[in-house]
């Protein structure tokens, strides 16, 4: 299976929206989204059955057993995270666990132990045809990283027979990104022309490059700032960085994911021009393959 990565240095740049387009221009059979701090891949891709769902375990939490408890306050004193409150009775607030373990190693009773604690909530949405794979982190929760690979391992066990997956990453240069970014074929960096987008797309195309993933860029809404744009272009042609295209800012895409359709979907001046990036995009995802 190729993996298609889309990515983007910072938040609202427009990946998933052109995330949404290469999924319907391809017609993917696999495809997922691991923004897990903020899916919304499914809103414009049509999915309305109940998808089968599982509880993705992160790092365990701390229980203090009250029964079992002499009140030493060892386990207050003890934790960096501040996370035990000795009143009414010694309780543990799982929102500040970090789940380390030195409360239960430090309790003389053994009144405390360390519980599996649901991290995250996987999804996992098939039809005959298709497989999305998704999930969503819980208030509070970390371990990102992992419920990633874990959306991208479902979506690989589900849809073991796809050529292609497409994949809607999360913006920034964390951990839900590197994991993202592993084992892909191609990753897509949709830029933005400003001094925020700059600095993100550089970023990213770092992180990149440390893996050795070999990436691409595209400017969305390219014409808010043509001098960025410039920029942009120069700064790829400078550093010999694939460029496949600019995409115009477009009020009719606004409109059109928010009555949940893509922007391939409707006859407009974005829609156009991705059909545009999309075939850049594929034909460098076919010389990568050629080249491996």
């Amino acid at each position: 299976m190729r993996q298609m990565l889309i990515l983007s240095g910072k938040g609202g740049t427009g990946k998933t929206t052109i995330a949404s387009a290469f999924i319907k221009l391809s017609a993917v059979e696999a495809y997922a989204d691991c923004d897990v701090d903020a899916p919304n891949l499914h809103l414009v891709t049509g999915w309305e059955s109940q998808p089968g769902r599982s509880d993705y375990f992160g790092l365990p939490k701390a229980e203090i057993d009250s029964e079992s408890c002499d009140e030493c306050d060892l386990c207050r004193q003890n934790c960096r995270f501040e996370a035990i409150a000795a009143k009414p009775q010694y309780q543990v607030d799982p929102f500040a666990c970090e789940g380390c373990g030195v409360c239960e190693y430090i309790c003389p009773t053994g009144a405390v132990s360390l519980k599996p604690a649901a991290a995250g909530d996987l999804m996992l949405y098939s039809d005959q045809k298709n497989v999305f794979s998704t999930a969503r982190l819980r208030m509070g929760s970390g371990t990102s990283g992992k419920l990633v690979s874990e959306v991208k391992n479902q979506m690989k066990s589900a849809a073991a027979h796809a050529e292609l997956a497409i994949i809607d990453g999360s913006p920034g240069i964390g951990c839900p990104v590197i994991a993202s970014m592993s084992g892909v074929d191609l990753v897509l960096v949709v830029a933005e022309p400003s001094l925020s987008g700059i600095s993100d797309m550089e970023r990213i195309l770092n992180t990149a490059a440390v893996f050795g993933t070999k990436t691409a860029v595209c400017i969305n809404k390219y014409d808010i700032n043509i001098e960025n744009t410039k920029k942009i272009e120069q700064f790829c042609i400078d550093r010999g960085q694939p460029f496949v295209g600019r995409i115009p800012f477009d009020q009719a895409a606004v409109s059109a994911i928010n009555n949940g359709r893509t922007i391939v979907d409707v006859n407009c001046i974005s829609g156009t021009a991705v059909k545009a990036v999309y075939h850049k995009t594929m034909a460098l995802l076919d010389t990568a393959d050629a080249s491996v």
